[in-house]
């Protein structure tokens, strides 16, 4: 059993190392992917083929303090009419390139929040991005919703439009961490509407919740998580709030010496991590929970489960587009990313083009390498004949990636003949061992704690 001292000494509660949701990670794109080459890529997706699509709205009424997402506050909806308008726009521009026939294996709104959009606005949206790309057979159709921001007209108008999965953003139901967070939303708030959402007939629901927080302790996040088990959530993110005001101005309004050490957020992840396992959920990767039925733990148990800039999914599409500022795509070749700034993504779209500004182009081993990250994080192991059927490297070269990380780790890595394995009592290193396998120099960017 590997105990808090080993772990510090093995360097996880001062490590800062990336979540991985990409390989490589977005600080090492460069301007080397383009509008041109971004329209290529879309041209070049297999005509019948199932794609995913992330469209972004980086709008909120407010900013809260922990978020380090790219929105902007506003108290009107001009500037969402405006932008709204910009993604039709941009969605006529993908379907001037995209094949025939290709259909949408998932279709995610994420923001900012994209529930501050009027019903009408919302069924506009749909409808023109059903357009361009219908919801193929088993689609899944989710929403970021706010539950302080949202209604019954505009979940009406949802459902109406195909939604069948609900994501809810909870951070934590303590009023003291709530105000210093500058999120309020109480339980009732919450649990109102997912009775809402429960009543239009949509049974799946996400939810998101954080560790680490600011006054956040073991009996405090005993009664959050309890309170959002309550709820039924089909699947649940047990993700660590990452404290970077020198890249979120908005976070310098958290006190920094009320956030717990590492040490304690450990403790705050383990406490909430027997709860959702005593309650029946599967551990799904480092930091997410699934009920049994649900489709994360179905593709997990039989090897399928993937990890996007959303976390973990099911979805096996080979492509991901996406649509609104500062979106990022994926390709079989590479990633491409809008213009971060809606300024600069409006005025490229209105003259007619992709606001691509930068992207990355796979080479060398970036795509042996980012399976290998991907297989760690999704699944704790790496499978050597898997690897050796699916890319161009050797037994002899992979066995030398294996020793080196297991030199890393003290020998704690059980490397067999069938590949390499991380034990459960070692899975907080995960991320740390993942950056074994990173040949990027990973200090060209400010990262999260490992923990």
């Amino acid at each position: 059993m590997i105990v808090k001292p080993q772990l510090a000494q093995l360097g996880l509660f001062d490590a800062k190392v990336p979540r991985y949701t990409s390989y490589p990670t977005a600080p090492h794109f460069s301007n080397d992917v383009g509008p041109s080459l971004y329209g290529d890529w879309i041209s070049g997706i297999k005509p019948g083929s199932s794609v995913s699509l992330y469209i972004h709205v980086p709008f909120c009424r407010r900013l809260c303090w922990f978020c380090a997402c790219r929105t902007q506050g506003t108290q009107t909806d001009n500037p969402v009419i405006a932008y709204v308008d910009v993604l039709k726009a941009e969605l006529d521009l993908l379907a001037a390139h995209l094949p025939e026939g290709v259909t949408l294996s998932r279709l995610h709104w994420g923001g900012g929040t994209p529930t501050l959009l009027n019903p009408d606005l919302m069924r506009e949206l749909a409808t023109r991005i059903l357009g361009v790309v219908p919801l193929g057979p088993d689609a899944e159709f989710s929403v970021e919703i706010d539950p302080n921001e949202i209604d019954e007209g505009r979940l009406d108008a949802l459902a109406e439009s195909g939604m069948n999965r609900a994501s809810i953003g909870v951070q934590d139901f303590d009023d003291e961490i709530q105000k210093t967070i500058g999120r309020i939303q109480s339980y009732d708030t919450t649990r109102k509407a997912v009775e809402m959402i429960r009543a239009r007939g949509i049974s799946s629901l996400n939810a998101d919740i954080l560790y680490g927080l600011p006054h956040q302790t073991k009996a405090k996040m005993t009664e959050s998580v309890q309170k959002l088990l309550s709820l039924s959530p089909d699947r649940v993110a047990l993700y660590g709030y990452a404290h970077v005001p020198w890249m979120a101005k908005r976070q310098q309004l958290i006190p920094s010496d009320a956030l717990p050490t590492p040490e304690e957020r450990l403790d705050l992840f383990d406490t909430a991590r027997r709860l959702f396992l005593w309650d029946n959920y599967a551990e799904i990767g480092i930091d997410h929970f699934a009920t049994q039925d649900d489709g994360l733990t179905h593709a997990l148990n039989a090897g399928r489960l993937k990890r996007n800039f959303q976390g973990y999914t099911d979805d096996q599409a080979e492509v991901l587009i996406g649509v609104g500022a500062s979106s990022i795509s994926r390709f079989p070749q590479g990633y491409a990313q809008n213009a971060p700034a809606t300024s600069a993504h409006t005025k490229a779209i209105r003259e007619g083009r992709f606001s691509t500004s930068r992207g990355h182009l796979f080479k060398d081993q970036d795509v042996l390498r980012g399976r290998l990250i991907e297989a760690l994080m999704c699944d704790f192991r790496i499978d050597t004949a898997d690897i050796l059927r699916d890319h161009d490297v050797t037994a002899a070269e992979l066995q030398t990636m294996y020793d080196a990380a297991n030199e890393t780790f003290d020998g704690l890595l059980s490397i067999t003949k069938d590949g390499l394995f991380i034990p459960p009592e070692a899975r907080a290193l995960t991320r740390m061992i993942a950056r074994s396998f990173d040949a990027y120099d990973l200090s060209k960017a400010g990262h999260s704690s490992a923990i």
